[in-house]
């Protein structure tokens, strides 16, 4: 059983692992043994999209190893300077879709709200690296005005907390805002995107999971792992408390080059998460974000590891391989024909 002060000691522990992240690519560099020619790059890099991991998760990392599949996830690089073509700031139509303050409505019955801009890891490719949070959040003083509209609009069964990282948000906020949805008698499932369980579980604590599991609501977690190296065992611990709690685990992750774009790479992830109790549910083709084409796999090699890694792998282990396409009615699977929703 955990404790009043358990609780609040796991609450200072992710807190003081956040305070403590790398934020200098200096820093970085040095930690790791990498070649010092990296740091002009990542410096400038830094500049236009600021450099912050924690130290746990470069703890996963493999030292001496410019090509380590997390250390590219965070790494400032040359390439963030690279302009491409269909490459924009707001790749997913977030802002086209905004229908109340911080609320994004794009697909039927399901609405996502922006709670906050802040993160525990500025991962590179980040399609909302541009997101203008201060303008379009749910925040506290617009909060009211988010729950109108949420009242007005019955056709909402499931809300999406998302960010930013909802996670970075305290306890007793997120279960303010989870007795508030709950009051509004047509919701009926709690979706929460958070990466904050692979970078930082300890924030995964008995009052974390309290909220999430304390409402008439269906808690839903949908957290966001690229590669099983992420998957050490503090993190296989805390997903299995919010298995243990009742809490359905989802995982989604972006095809990146250079980090997850092979069989092995996707086949590890997959068993990874299902040991760890977390179901595979998408793969996605990058969102083509401005500052981030250096990661991008093209449709017919994705096809290609996608049919190699079914004729591996049983069929629950598979995540659907699909894109984002501003205006469609839902995500949009890749199959070798085609596009289907």
């Amino acid at each position: 059983m955990i404790t009043r002060l358990t609780a609040d000691r796991q609450a200072c522990a992710w807190q003081t692992a956040l305070a403590e992240a790398i934020t200098d690519p200096e820093a970085l560099i040095r930690r790791l043994n990498l070649d010092p020619g990296l740091l002009s790059a990542a410096r400038l890099a830094a500049q236009r999209f600021r450099l912050q991991v924690p130290e746990s998760y470069v703890s996963r990392m493999h030292p001496g190893e410019p090509h380590d599949p997390l250390l590219r996830q965070v790494l400032p690089l040359q390439g963030e300077f690279e302009a491409a073509p269909g490459f924009v700031e707001d790749p997913v139509g977030d802002l086209d879709a905004m229908a109340a303050p911080g609320v994004i409505q794009k697909y039927a019955g399901r609405a996502l709200l922006i709670t906050t801009g802040a993160c525990a890891i500025h991962c590179r490719y980040c399609f909302r690296r541009h997101y203008p949070y201060g303008q379009a959040s749910a925040g506290r003083s617009r909060w009211p005005e988010t729950l109108a509209w949420l009242r007005s609009r019955p056709d909402i069964h499931e809300v999406i907390l998302s960010g930013g990282d909802p996670l970075m948000l305290t306890d007793g906020e997120l279960a303010a805002m989870t007795r508030d949805l709950a009051r509004i008698d047509h919701l009926r499932t709690l979706r929460v995107h958070t990466r904050l369980p692979v970078i930082l579980p300890e924030r995964i604590g008995q009052d974390l999971i309290d909220w999430l599991t304390g409402t008439r609501l269906r808690p839903v977690m949908v957290i966001h792992a690229n590669h099983a190296q992420e998957l050490d065992a503090s993190t296989c611990s805390a997903l299995a408390a919010l298995d243990r709690a009742g809490v359905r685990l989802f995982n989604q992750a972006v095809l990146l080059r250079g980090v997850n774009d092979s069989v092995a790479a996707l086949g590890d992830l997959g068993e990874a998460l299902f040991e760890s109790g977390v179901q595979p549910y998408y793969l996605h083709l990058l969102d083509p974000v401005s500052g981030a084409a250096h990661f991008a796999v093209k449709e017919a090699p994705a096809l290609a590891i996608m049919k190699a890694l079914a004729a591996q792998q049983p069929g629950y282990l598979l995540p659907r391989l699909v894109r984002e396409i501003p205006g469609a009615p839902g995500k949009s699977s890749l199959t070798e024909a085609g596009y289907h929703t």
